[in-house]
């Protein structure tokens, strides 16, 4: 009882973002949450050890390290910049932020590219006298919808590919065509919702600006990522490909190191491990033995019951923390790895629901508040049917693939 209870405060703390009365994060609840489960006993210290997923750690933190390069060293902004100053209708615009947004999420982390886009979009729109709120709404849901498409794009899908042991391939040719589907329609629905935006035929002029860029960062970290991509592609082990190119980037007298760092989330890697414990503690109470039992009444075998159970939980607790409730189910269902590829699949599309669906719509909403304010209903009014829509074609896709 101790630890159901334990797991349950953590996760109320998850879903509302802090303890009434007290300041403890959702971090600080994790650690808490893992360090109690010890305390009672749920686990030994030598279990809880043994209960952290050292693959997802290792893969977040070497990702971590290969995006800060790449940012550091302008990369991002200035293929940005360059693709966007193409665009010349209000419609092209939309399609460039949308493609930009989503491809590069699929390989290096939307949160990452929603912290990029989120000014430049912003300064663009305004500077041309457009209404920024949909080109705004285009980062942050074209970065949701292209991390599906592979193991790399965002935190839970990384933890998905470590659980699951699926190949970064298969991965990709799973989730890839969900993921293209969705950046297509998020065009469509922006456009539709705000035709008075896309009406009109007038030109849209780019200036030119200069991109400040350290060239000689930037080249080796390109050369890195697209080894490190071709080594996913390859087969080998995804965390060590990860973590190898990170080192390979740390070798550098260009960067100070504590640059590197700062970048790199830490709050959430230790996030991660708490929660890994806790959910460790669960495992280990009398609740185990009824989950292939609640598995079944749940029809949790379902492709499109899985995907709205994990849809509604990514919405109460974020996504994260969702999966990692799902972890112990999944071993019981009939088809794991689809499972699992589900799990990917909504708990990601889930993030456009309600702006608290992702981390990634809260970077969009918080950099650019204090020009624009994005309201709960001008999110939700596109992000909803978006949500929906990609949830439903994504069930239907790997339910398709795998009956």
């Amino acid at each position: 009882m101790a630890a159901i209870v334990i797991f349950a405060i953590t996760y109320l703390v998850l879903a509302i973002g802090r303890l009434p009365g007290f300041r403890i994060d959702r971090t600080g609840a994790a650690i808490i949450g893992a360090s109690f489960m010890v305390g009672v006993n749920a686990l030994s210290l030598d279990e809880a050890y043994r209960a952290i997923n050292f693959d997802t750690i290792i893969l977040l933190f070497g990702m971590m390290i290969v995006v800060v390069n790449l940012r550091l060293s302008g990369f991002f902004s200035l293929v940005a910049e360059r693709v966007v100053e193409h665009a010349h209708g209000p419609t092209a615009l939309l399609v460039a932020i949308v493609t930009v947004a989503g491809v590069f999420s699929a390989f290096f982390v939307n949160d990452t590219m929603c912290l990029v886009l989120t000014p430049l979009v912003l300064e663009i729109a305004l500077a041309l006298g457009r209404n920024p709120i949909p080109y705004l709404l285009a980062v942050a849901m074209g970065s949701n919808v292209g991390s599906v498409a592979t193991i790399t794009g965002n935190p839970q899908n990384m933890m998905v590919g470590s659980f699951s042991g699926i190949p970064y391939r298969q991965f990709l040719a799973t989730l890839a065509p969900v993921a293209a589907f969705g950046l297509v329609l998020t065009v469509i629905l922006i456009r539709f919702v705000y035709r008075a935006e896309f009406a009109s035929a007038a030109r849209v002029k780019v200036a030119e600006k200069a991109v400040r860029v350290d060239r000689g960062l930037m080249w080796k970290a390109i050369l890195v990522s697209l080894g490190m991509i071709a080594m996913f592609f390859a087969g080998w082990p995804v965390p060590k490909v990860a973590i190898i190119a990170g080192a390979l980037l740390l070798i550098t007298r260009r960067v100070n190191p504590e640059k590197v760092y700062s970048g790199i989330d830490w709050s959430l890697l230790v996030m991660f491990s708490g929660l890994f414990i806790v959910i460790a503690g669960i495992e280990h109470t009398s609740l185990e033995t009824g989950l292939a039992t609640l598995a079944g009444r749940l029809h949790l075998d379902n492709v499109f019951l899985l995907s709205a159970f994990t849809a509604v939980l990514s919405n109460l607790v974020s996504n994260v923390p969702a999966v990692l409730v799902f972890k112990p189910l999944v071993g019981h269902l009939s088809d794991p790895s689809r499972a699992w590829l589900t799990l990917a699949m909504s708990s990601t599309l889930a993030g456009n629901l309600t702006v608290l669906g992702s981390v990634a719509n809260l970077i969009v909403i918080e950099q650019a508040r204090n020009r624009v304010k994005i309201t709960f209903w001008e999110h939700f009014r596109v992000g909803a049917p978006l949500a929906v829509l990609t949830i439903l074609a994504g069930a239907a896709w790997i339910g398709w693939l795998a009956p």
